[in-house]
């Protein structure tokens, strides 16, 4: 089985969960996310990070972990261990959603308010909005302005009616831009 078929066989089998405090699945919200970066033209790595950005979750098994005031990282964890197949474009603004959010939160005033719940509960314990100092450091990053496209769709993507492609229709474009053998 290659690494792709392991990615997709977990994002299937583990992706029913529920996603956080929201009311769609880990699975929905990640075909959401990655069929709005496919409909902004982003591009098969941005479309890849799309649909992989929460994939520590479901390898964390964290369930829950906000609400208990804890942060379990899963964007470190995704990252970490995406990069053996992916390069940087994947990889880095999934690891970087989370600082997205906390960026947007101090550099956008009307930001916050489009936050759920969940979202707003996880943003306490992932540290807050950044400081502008922190903004600052953060926009200059290589790869500031895909995660913070990426976080935008992040919170877009939380929809009970939204109808998506099918799991395997990103299938092509994740195979495009993995590194694997």
């Amino acid at each position: 089985m290659g690494v792709v078929d392991t990615i997709f066989e977990t994002l299937a089998e583990r992706g029913g969960a529920m996603y956080g405090g929201e009311a769609v699945t880990q699975l929905q919200h990640a075909l959401q996310c990655a069929a709005l970066a496919e409909d902004a033209d982003a591009g098969d790595g941005l479309v890849a990070a799309a649909l992989l950005h929460d994939y520590g979750h479901l390898l964390a098994m964290d369930e829950g972990a906000a609400a208990a005031g804890k942060d379990m990282r899963h964007e470190d964890i995704a990252a970490k261990s995406l990069r053996r197949w992916f390069g940087p474009d994947v990889t880095e603004p999934i690891r970087l959603h989370v600082a997205a959010k906390r960026y947007l939160c101090c550099v956008d005033p009307d930001y916050f308010a489009t936050l759920s719940p969940a979202s707003v509960m996880s943003l306490k314990v992932q540290g807050g909005p950044f400081t502008p100092a922190e903004a600052d450091a953060f926009r200059q990053g290589p790869h500031g302005d895909a995660a913070a496209k990426l976080r935008i769709w992040d919170d877009l993507a939380k929809d009970t009616e939204k109808v998506t492609p099918p799991l395997e229709h990103y299938r092509p474009m994740v195979e495009r831009v993995c590194t694997a053998d």
